[in-house]
């Protein structure tokens, strides 16, 4: 075969079918029809890592400009220079770079009059790949240079994928001890991987053993996933996959192995506890290597075993709320009040918290340790804690104690619900005006967390019917919360439940005692 590049009359060649889903795309800039006929021709059975090429045609540079934003993913641009203008090509170079700020295409700028633009001037001034003349471009070399330029191309999105999961890590790494933080971590870690054995893309995911109230005990489910996998988390892996594939997925689970397929890995994921998982990988176009190996191998042992160390710390938190709960609804009991009051002030607290704009982490605390607000009543006799009626002064000389006891009970505690707890049982007696109890304290000296639970407190225990008294309508509760605005309440907090009223009235509905 002649190796000259010759320019013929026949534009009417088609695409080589291909069986893989991937192609590498390759812009043609040039205002000659015959340019794009002979470059789609020499390159017809081209093929890098099983990918065929993908053509797309541009004849002016304005079309160029907007087939690039179309397709920034294409990986070569074959850039004429002289076009409409004698610089449209250099025109369009500027504009991938500076305005459509991609700076991961490799431009090949070809000019049939190296006059117009000379090679040393344009390299140093314009941010392209290379320079070639159309008259020494023949077939060989034309090869040559997409075979070089594919090549760079992979090997820098290679390095973007690496430092956008790198990126990714270090933003979970900030809060590892969350769900999502988690999820995100291992998708951090996942491109890292994909892209240090050069994985396509595509098709890659983690799928976890799981059971919730939703699913069969021990289903299969995606945690994360990438490429056509993104964006399906909670979803049942059987119906995302091909089902030839669930034969692999299940020898991967008996054998508690890595199954390597011919383009695919499903692999186990080492685990302490019953959540294990799987990582599934597919359309690998390229041979492992034995360091490939060993990297999967890394991560089936140790990335499931973070997750479960996430898994029993959430469980360690869980188990603290739930006794900080079950507690509070103890001490509520003893006075005839139900379980349900402590979770309502809870949800009343988190409507407070989120209106002034609380930080999350302090909004959970103050959510969390709210109903530990009269614990203190533990230490109250049932005679006074159960009167039906008006107690005495000295009755109600003991009934006050319950704050100071409640406080006492929790304080010293490094743990931060125990802490703010409290801090509520402490100051959920004390008035905006000085006269509450038990330090007289008034205004901003009340500690926040006392004065929102101050609110909800009387809001629930004015809505709700006790031994000593019936329930009150909306009405009565709200003109008596406005009365003691400033006095017994804070004035912020006042005007916040007068706005959001209609939000407590169904928490109100949601817990019913």
């Amino acid at each position: 075969m002649n190796d000259d590049f010759l320019f013929t009359d026949d534009d009417t060649t088609t695409e080589e079918e291909t069986s893989y889903q991937k192609t590498w795309k390759v812009l043609i800039v040039d205002d000659e029809p015959e340019v794009h006929a002979v470059t789609k021709l020499a390159l017809s059975d081209f093929t890098f890592q099983h990918h065929s090429l993908e053509f797309i045609s541009a004849y002016s540079g304005a079309e160029a400009k907007e087939l690039i934003v179309e397709h920034p993913d294409t990986a070569i641009i074959l850039l004429d220079v002289v076009m409409e203008t004698d610089d449209a090509g250099l025109r369009v170079a500027e504009f991938i770079r500076q305005e459509a700020n991609n700076q991961f295409v490799r431009i090949i700028l070809r000019t049939g009059q190296p006059g117009q633009a000379p090679e040393r001037h344009v390299i140093v001034n314009y941010d392209i790949n290379d320079y070639k003349s159309k008259t020494e471009l023949t077939a060989q070399k034309l090869f040559t240079v997409i075979m070089a330029s594919l090549r760079s191309y992979r090997d820098i999105m290679s390095i973007e994928k690496n430092r956008m999961g790198l990126e990714t890590i270090i933003k979970a790494s900030a809060n590892l001890f969350s769900n999502h933080s988690m999820d995100t971590f291992i998708n951090g870690i996942l491109r890292q991987l994909t892209s240090i054995i050069n994985c396509t893309n595509e098709a890659m995911y983690v799928t976890s053993l799981v059971a919730d109230d939703h699913l069969v005990d021990g289903e299969l489910v995606v945690v994360t996933g990438q490429g056509e996998f993104a964006d399906l988390e909670g979803k049942k892996v059987f119906e995302v996959i091909q089902p030839n594939m669930k034969d692999a997925f299940e020898d991967a689970i008996n054998d508690k192995d890595i199954v390597y397929g011919d383009d695919f890995i499903v692999a186990y994921c080492e685990s302490h506890s019953n959540h294990r998982a799987l990582l599934y990988i597919a359309n690998i176009s390229e041979e492992l290597s034995a360091t490939d190996k060993h990297l999967i191998e890394l991560f089936t042992k140790n990335v499931q075993i973070a997750y479960d160390n996430v898994i029993l710390t959430q469980d360690i938190e869980d188990t603290q709320r739930e006794i900080v709960m079950r507690l509070s609804e103890s001490v509520e009991c003893r006075s005839e009040e139900t379980g349900n009051h402590v979770k309502r002030v809870a949800a009343y607290c988190r409507l407070f918290a989120e209106h002034l704009g609380l930080p999350e982490e302090e909004t959970d605390n103050l959510v969390l340790a709210s109903p530990l607000h009269d614990v203190g009543k533990i230490g109250i006799p049932d005679r006074i804690l159960n009167k039906q009626g008006p107690l005495t002064p000295d009755e109600m000389t003991i009934m006050r104690k319950h704050s100071s006891m409640g406080y006492h009970i929790l304080a010293g505690s490094e743990r931060p619900i125990i802490k703010a707890g409290a801090l509520i049982a402490r100051d959920h007696h004390e008035r905006w005006d000085g006269t509450g109890y038990p330090e007289g304290k008034k205004g901003k000296e009340i500690h926040l967390y006392g004065r929102i639970v101050s609110i909800a407190d009387v809001y629930d225990a004015l809505r709700s019917k006790r031994c000593y008294k019936e329930a009150w309508s909306p009405e009565q509760t709200m003109a008596e919360i406005k009365s003691q605005s400033g006095k017994h309440f804070d004035p912020e907090l006042v005007d916040i439940f007068i706005d959001k009223y209609q939000l407590f009235e169904e928490v109100l509905q949601q817990y019913p005692d």
